[in-house]
């Protein structure tokens, strides 16, 4: 049950009410001018400089980084500053992303998987304005599971796989979370969140490709507590942008991460996959 953004939801308890709040800001988050919808194009950098229909100027990287040369006439505003001509955004970190304004439009030039992309974000993308919100289960206080953060005596390099073929990505596991649920121990590894000291998870389950995306599922949590304690919420359980569009380099699970119970908990898969 999701309301639309600023209505409030009569008959639900706090439980409910705070759930709701929580899934309406999600999906501000993903219609949003320039969120994730708005991608009209994914483009891979090479030494070869391209031009791309969506995009000004002609984009090409090396060992240097990414470079565009923009034409007479052509601008970026990037960190507040107008760009003409040769513009380098030097060595983007993985995981990183700079945007760049073009017009109405963002030009995001990221590094996904040892690789130089550009994504450009325009907010008249069809499945942007077509956008109609994300099916997911009411939620239920059953999916609230209290668990334990157990840290690995030193970060593990963890590679899992890419929606996209071929496409590899590495994170530093610092530890696992174990919990019980209808009777059974799991454990899921855990990777680090955008806070300080906070994680998140990737996982599949009985319902993946079922009622839920088949390719994974995300789960942020905060900080673990001094003890190790920690509350894994899986009515918070959401999409990747690969749910959406073919235009992500989401990762996926790794293997122990696939859960073989149904949590009927959390998003569904979206209507523009259905």
């Amino acid at each position: 049950m999701t309301a639309s953004v600023g209505e409030t939801v009569p008959g639900l308890d706090d439980f409910a009410v705070e759930w709701d709040a929580w899934h309406r800001r999600q999906e501000a988050r993903l219609a949003d001018p320039h969120g994730f919808l708005a991608i009209t194009s994914l483009h891979w950098l090479t030494g070869e400089p391209c031009r791309f229909q969506d995009a000004p100027g002609e984009w090409s990287t090396g060992p240097d980084g990414v470079v565009v040369a923009l034409a007479g006439g052509e601008e970026l505003v990037i960190g507040g500053s107008v760009q003409r001509g040769r513009h380098s955004f030097g060595v983007i970190p993985e995981r990183g992303s700079v945007h760049a304004v073009w017009a109405d439009a963002v030009i995001e030039v990221a590094r996904r998987g040892g690789n130089d992309i550009v994504r450009p974000r325009h907010p008249g993308n069809p499945l942007r304005t077509a956008f109609r919100g994300t099916p997911a289960y009411p939620p239920h206080r059953r999916w609230v599971v209290t668990g334990r953060y157990v840290p690995f005596a030193e970060p593990r390099p963890t590679t899992v796989g890419s929606v996209v073929d071929g496409l590899e990505h590495v994170y530093a596991a610092p530890g696992q979370l174990v919990f019980t649920l209808d009777g059974q121990e799991f454990s899921l590894t855990a990777f680090p969140g955008h806070e300080p000291g906070s994680l998140f998870v990737l996982f599949t389950d009985a319902t993946s490709g079922v009622t839920t995306y088949a390719a994974n599922r995300s789960l942020q949590l905060p900080p673990p507590a001094a003890d190790g304690t920690v509350v894994l919420d899986f009515n918070r359980a959401v999409n990747l942008p690969c749910a959406y569009t073919d235009l992500a380099t989401c990762p996926l699970p790794p293997a122990e991460n696939r859960l073989p119970i149904p949590v009927e908990a959390g998003e569904k898969i979206p209507y523009e996959h259905s």
